[in-house]
């Protein structure tokens, strides 16, 4: 009881409010087939083309929502493009990072996420609100406006509160609110999420294309590696790991697309 009550306040203690006995840097996360285990996380840019990494990166991050912009940046500077197109999966949807990607000339698409609370209880959601530039204001799905009120700032971003009174007496307020007012939050940034919205609808076959894209490399990884874990601890150690991992599967995917011949060519004009 004592040696957890140290613990305790260790985690307390710690900014993570978590603390890994056995590796410092590795946090616990969440597995895609649901549970937890503690690890790393891996993030990878692969190029269309020829299925090469292209960038890297190995973080002690929770979630994916904060990688977007820096791995796609980190992309572009190794293929040497002006402009970008990345794909990424519902868990890297954030407004701020796919709106930094646009402001770079970088097309991201990414499917939107809808943790709505009352979409749980089997309420609608504000994906069935029809939102209206030219007058600034939504649709509900009776047809009723809600208008444009107050700005608020939540976690350092304005958002437009739009609001609607009257809702005791909609035939439709049991699928909507319990209160006799519906309000709507909308981040002054949301047309460029939205404009990424009707473009990803355009490529049906996207998110197909990130699979066959990005689980070419993890697959083959993990494959040589046994599907065990890293052998290396602390997060420089594991990083310098998976760069030997990556540049063992460029280099022999390289082979594979150029041939031994032209890549000893190419290395001996260099």
């Amino acid at each position: 009881m004592e040696e957890l009550k140290v613990r305790e306040a260790e985690v307390g203690a710690h900014p993570d409010r978590q603390v890994s006995v056995t590796d410092p840097d590795a946090r616990s996360m969440m597995k895609a087939g649901g549970g937890t285990t503690v690890s790393y996380n891996v993030q990878t840019a692969v190029d269309s083309k020829h299925h090469l990494i292209a960038a890297h990166e190995v973080t002690n991050a929770t979630t994916d929502r904060s990688q977007l912009s820096s791995m796609a940046e980190q992309a572009r500077t190794a293929l040497d493009t002006k402009t970008l197109t990345v794909i990424a999966d519902p868990g890297y949807y954030k407004g701020e990072e796919i709106a930094a990607c646009y402001d770079a000339d970088i097309t991201a698409l990414v499917p939107k996420t809808n943790t709505s609370p009352g979409k749980a209880k089997g309420r609608y959601s504000k994906a069935n609100f029809r939102y209206n530039a030219k007058r600034n204001e939504y649709i509900c799905p009776a047809g009723e406006r809600l208008t444009y009120r107050f700005d608020s700032v939540e976690q350092g971003k304005t958002l437009w509160v739009y609001m609607r009174y009257g809702c005791s007496s909609c035939p439709l307020q049991s699928k909507c609110t319990t209160s006799n007012a519906k309000r709507l939050k909308r981040w002054e940034n949301e047309h460029v999420l939205d404009a990424a919205d009707v473009l990803l609808k355009k490529k049906p076959d996207a998110m197909r294309q990130r699979k066959r894209l990005v689980e070419h490399p993890y697959g083959t990884i993990k494959h040589w590696m046994g599907s065990t874990h890293f052998l290396m601890k602390r997060l420089p150690n594991v990083q310098a790991e998976m760069s030997l991992h990556v540049l063992t599967y460029n280099l022999k995917r390289a082979i594979n697309i150029l041939g031994v011949p032209k890549i000893m060519e190419q290395l001996q004009a260099a």
